[in-house]
């Protein structure tokens, strides 16, 4: 049996290799974001592969993002008409639910439905490239993958997710109305007028940096664990499932930071 004295440098030594490697982790992280902006401001420019990409990340997602939207405002709507009631103050649910999607919801829900679905897709793509060397062949035959494969890839999340966030947004709205105007019958006209009357610039501008930020976020930590996927089939599996549960963690980092953010400025 081994003493204390010989399973504390034991354990001492494991600790220090996974300081270690989570440093080294970082180091390589902030390296793949640094050749990122160095090739996505360089010729030439794969447009369309670019183009390929913002289809298959927006209109792709078009259902899923209605469906979801049209009942996040349905069920908001039903959620907070018991609380107004009490108050007397029905009137004033256009104006809440608006201010609940703009600011958080559409964003929010927008970016987390797509780093599941366009997340682990990409994770997949390119950790299954990466284990059959179809990377590797890309490079001899004088085809640049990162920019090719990743480049594109999370310029066009980074672009297509603010659009998704304000189609999104647009259907929650429209979810809405219909609950709303079947229970207090009110026209379209008076929606519209009530939903836009507490909205500032500042609220549009503040959800389209967080759309901004989380698709680029999306996009990054998605091609990054594609990119480095190893260990065969079980590597890929890895890479999709990382690149799901990362992109959700940074992103509720960020929408707290950027509330803060907002907050401050308001």
């Amino acid at each position: 049996m081994k003493k204390d004295s010989d399973t504390l440098p034991e354990e001492r030594h494991l600790i220090s290799r996974k300081i270690d490697a989570f440093f080294i982790e970082i180091y390589e992280i902030f390296k793949f974001v640094r050749r990122f902006f160095g090739e996505a401001f360089s010729s030439p420019f794969e447009w369309k592969e670019f183009i390929n990409q913002c289809y298959q990340i927006g209109y792709r997602s078009l259902p899923l993002i209605s469906m979801t939207g049209f009942i996040v405002g349905i069920v908001f709507t039903k959620q907070s008409r018991p609380s107004l009631s009490t108050f007397g103050a029905s009137s004033w649910l256009p104006s809440l639910i608006t201010i609940a999607v703009i600011r958080a919801l559409a964003p929010l829900v927008t970016a987390l439905i797509a780093a599941g679905k366009v997340g682990s897709n990409i994770g997949a793509e390119l950790g299954s490239m990466k284990v059959t060397e179809q990377i590797d062949a890309m490079e001899v035959s004088a085809t640049n993958p990162f920019k090719f494969l990743v480049v594109t890839r999370v310029l066009a999340t980074t672009f297509m997710i603010p659009v998704l966030t304000l189609y999104s947004g647009l259907v929650a709205m429209m979810g809405s109305f219909v609950n709303i105007h079947q229970n207090e019958q009110t026209s379209f006209a008076a929606f519209i007028k009530n939903a836009f009357s507490t909205i500032s610039f500042l609220d549009i501008n503040s959800s389209l940096v967080k759309a901004i930020c989380f698709g680029f976020t999306i996009g990054a930590a998605s091609c990054y664990q594609g990119y480095h996927a190893e260990n065969g089939t079980q590597g890929v599996g890895k890479a999709a499932n990382t690149a799901v549960v990362v992109s959700m963690f940074l992103i509720f980092i960020e929408e707290m930071i950027i509330v803060q953010f907002v907050n401050a400025i308001r």
